[in-house]
């Protein structure tokens, strides 16, 4: 109970928006990472639940397609997820997705080869 009263926050993102967000630890956080599709159409889709699949074997994996991609980001900022890994159309050119950071929003391109090992570093 501690950690979910002391992780709860409420960020008011722009007037009349308000963020809720879960800062669990990543050891805690009962999901580990969401993957997202940018769009279910053009094949992202597929690739989206390659990627779920592939580590779902070794972490606590969602994967999530419907709605607006903001909402979705949103929806996992509310359970406490700690990353977002977003499949776009870059990715069907150089195999790497967008990750995005709960607590920082901060958004970074990577391999989808390294995905495996850059979760098994910051669940470590």
């Amino acid at each position: 109970l501690a950690f979910l009263c002391n992780g709860y926050e409420e960020e008011e993102v722009k007037p009349g928006d308000t963020r809720i967000v879960l800062h669990l630890h990543p050891r805690i956080a009962p999901v580990k990472a969401a993957i997202l599709p940018l769009m279910k159409r053009d094949r992202l889709d597929e690739k989206a639940k390659q990627i779920a699949s592939s580590l779902r074997g070794n972490y606590s994996i969602q994967y999530d397609e419907s709605g607006s991609i903001g909402k979705r980001y949103r929806r996992q900022d509310e359970i406490g997820t700690p990353l977002c890994i977003t499949v776009d159309y870059q990715t069907k050119e150089d195999d790497s997705v967008t990750i995005r950071d709960r607590d920082s929003m901060k958004q970074e391109r990577l391999s989808v080869k390294e995905l495996d090992s850059y979760l098994h570093q910051l669940l470590s």
